[in-house]
């Protein structure tokens, strides 16, 4: 019988989740230093706010395909190798990023951080929820994004030992240390069992977008959506802004309809879906430090403090909302975070800096319910997917998804410049939280499906 409770869970199956669990903190702790930087790099290379605010958008310009790549990579070869390739890539981006010499240097450095992490997301959770039993699924994601936040935490408390009295720049070389003991944990995993039961061929993944004559297509379509994104978000696309923007939607239904065949309305609502999260929660990610230095005028310390609680929220709600989607189910669990989130963010950012310990505990259970009930998000995106294709369509959906936070800062700097930081992170967040809620618990991606044939390389029609 299938463990449905963690005390069942057998040595491999603790194992799996450790070496996963480790890595989602590297991850935490390598992406959100950019964030805590942004006024330093400013400085460093004579930046405006919202040019700063583009390099924490460089690496979302890179996630798309680092998840489809590193995805395929999984559904290929296995779980395993695309965990390793995705450790060492942006450990090796991190350090690179300690080396940067100018805003382009590091903003190539940080897409090479966008490729690894999503390659992260999307092998580390499919490993995950296919080595546990499927009783315990909501638990593995919510409990393995945990350590996310942790991460950020580590970030902070480091941001406050190093920068006052050194540079920016060794953040990001510290950064790539822990990335070591991540491999060494991964080296003598086994395989992911529910991959192994289900060892794709023809029809996985990399098959579908590389076979055939599919293969100079797929190159095509990713250097004119990864061009098309530089000049995006960069600043550069000038003129030709609204048809890069075309370019870049087609490209990604491109992808969505040969990864998932008649179905890829689905796969183009689980984008929208993720777009959206990603809009709701990413001003506060993104821009957070940089408001309690230049609207709260703390001070690096204080800095740290605030986001320590905001991190604690963040892990204490995604292990919390993993065991209540367990419960009473994915959407619900999902939904009703992100609603009571979307009441708590006016109060969060009404304060000011002389309040303190009031800002650390609205962060906190702002954190908890929004970003934390975000832990189900892999579930609910991998639900409705296969599993010869389940680590590149999650990958995929989800980082495509995840250019909101692309979006994000640049949005919220430019809201700013009008109602204040402060109003503008709230605003946003909210009407977006509101938003994905309602897209979460309609299932509105499922209800966009269309029957396909049993033997096309679709998504899954499995209960949520």
């Amino acid at each position: 019988m299938s463990p449905t409770k963690l005390s069942e869970l057998d040595p491999g199956q603790r194992r799996a989740f450790i070496a996963a669990w480790f890595g989602y903190l590297l991850d935490g702790f390598d992406f959100i230093l950019i964030t805590l930087v942004l006024t330093e790099i400013s400085q460093t290379f004579d930046l405006s706010l919202p040019v700063a605010a583009t390099l924490v958008s460089a690496a979302f310009v890179s996630r798309w395909f680092g998840g489809l790549a590193l995805g395929a990579l999984g559904d290929r070869f296995g779980r395993k190798p695309a965990m390793i390739t995705s450790i060492l890539l942006f450990a090796a981006g991190s350090l690179l990023c300690g080396l940067s010499w100018d805003y382009w240097s590091l903003f190539a450095f940080r897409a090479i951080v966008g490729l690894g992490m999503a390659g992260e997301y999307g092998s580390s959770t499919t490993f995950v929820m296919e080595s546990w039993p499927r009783a315990l699924r909501n638990r593995a994601t919510g409990f393995l994004l945990s350590a996310y936040p942790l991460g950020g935490i580590l970030a902070a408390r480091a941001y406050a030992l190093i920068v006052p009295h050194t540079s920016w720049r060794w953040l990001f070389v510290l950064g790539a240390v822990p990335a070591l003991f991540a491999l060494y944990l991964r080296r003598s995993l086994p395989e992911a069992h529910e991959w192994e039961q289900n060892r794709p061929t023809e029809k996985s993944s990399a098959a579908v977008l590389l076979g055939g004559q599919r293969t100079p297509l797929t190159l095509l379509v990713s250097a004119l959506i990864g061009v098309s994104l530089v000049l995006l978000f960069s600043g550069h696309a000038g003129p030709f802004y609204p048809l890069l923007i075309l370019v870049v939607i087609a490209g990604f239904v491109t992808f969505a309809v040969q990864l998932s065949g008649r179905l890829w309305p689905m796969a183009v609502g689980l984008m929208a879906v993720v777009f959206c999260a990603f809009l709701a929660s990413w001003p506060i990610q993104s821009l957070l430090p940089t408001y309690l230095k230049t609207e709260l005028h703390y001070d690096a310390g204080q800095v740290a403090n605030a986001l320590t609680w905001a991190g604690l929220g963040y892990a204490v709600g995604s292990i919390v909302a993993g065991s209540l989607g367990d419960r009473f189910g994915t959407r619900t669990t999902y939904s009703i975070g992100l609603l009571i989130a979307a009441v708590l963010v006016f109060p969060a950012f009404a304060l000011d800096g002389a309040h303190i310990v009031f800002v650390w505990i609205l962060l906190f259970a702002l954190q908890a319910t929004g970003q934390g009930a975000s832990g189900l998000l892999p579930k609910f995106i991998g639900d409705h997917y296969p599993v010869r294709i389940r680590a590149a369509g999650l990958g995929f959906t989800y980082n495509v998804g995840a250019l909101g936070g692309a979006v994000a800062p640049l949005a919220g700097a430019r809201v700013a410049d009008s109602l204040g930081l402060g109003h503008a992170m709230a605003l946003l967040a909210c009407v977006l939280a509101v938003v994905t809620a309602v897209l979460v618990a309609f299932d509105v991606p499922r209800r966009l499906a269309r029957p396909a044939p049993e033997d096309s390389p679709v998504l899954e029609k499995e209960a949520v």
